[in-house]
């Protein structure tokens, strides 16, 4: 790895759009300086040796115009609520989606910051796994959610906010929150009522991939 210059070097390693701390994710991407020219499969393989368990490199390409940045437009959220109805949880998209913006609180180390919860959310909706009931026989909701990326930021629980506000939604246990893809907005037409948008696989030079709910 590719060190920069100066009287403290650290390494030339880049993240982009990443994912809040507390939820999971099977879509982080990141962009590394190389010392030397390496073949792609050596760098996917080392890194993955270097790495604990459960994270996994699945793929490293050469980096080329546009920047990393400018291919994530957009992520692809699911967020289980356990002991949600999920009758109250539709009741709530409706009314997060009619809304023309929600705005909310988000603490942060500079103080309070308002931002329009409602402004990124380019598809919300149930998923069909979200009438099902888990093991314990509880109710439990599922959304499946594709936001567009803003700055300032606005994340998956930022929305679960504008939730409670546009229909009073209770949470009682703690959501669990994975982000499923990230990329480029393919601007074709979803196929059918209720359909969300696809997203281009960032490391593409421009295939779409959907990610069906999960």
């Amino acid at each position: 790895m590719a060190y920069s210059a100066g009287f403290s070097p650290h390494p030339k390693i880049s993240y982009a759009g990443a994912a809040p701390t507390g939820v999971a994710s099977e879509a982080e991407y990141l962009e590394i300086g190389l010392a030397r020219a390496c073949a792609p499969d050596d760098v996917r393989a080392g890194l993955d040796a270097a790495l604990p368990s459960g994270l996994d490199i699945v793929e490293v390409v050469e980096a080329e115009p546009p920047g990393l940045a400018d291919r994530l437009e957009a992520s692809r959220w699911r967020i289980v609520l356990p002991s949600v109805d999920p009758a109250e949880a539709a009741a709530a998209v409706d009314a997060l989606l009619a809304a023309e913006s929600v705005p909310v609180e988000r603490l942060t180390k500079d103080g309070t910051r308002v931002v329009d919860a409602r402004g990124v959310v380019i598809a919300l909706g149930l998923s069909p796994a979200g009438v099902a009931a888990p093991d314990d026989g509880a109710s439990c909701a599922i959304l499946d959610i594709v936001m567009r990326h803003a700055t300032p930021a606005v994340r998956p629980d930022d929305v679960l906010t504008a939730l409670r506000h546009v229909s009073g939604l209770s949470t009682p246990v703690t959501p669990m929150v994975t982000r499923l893809a990230q990329g480029r907005l393919d601007e074709t037409p979803p196929a059918g009522p209720g359909g969300h948008p696809r997203l281009i696989d960032p490391l593409s030079r421009g295939a779409a991939q959907t990610t069906p709910p999960r």
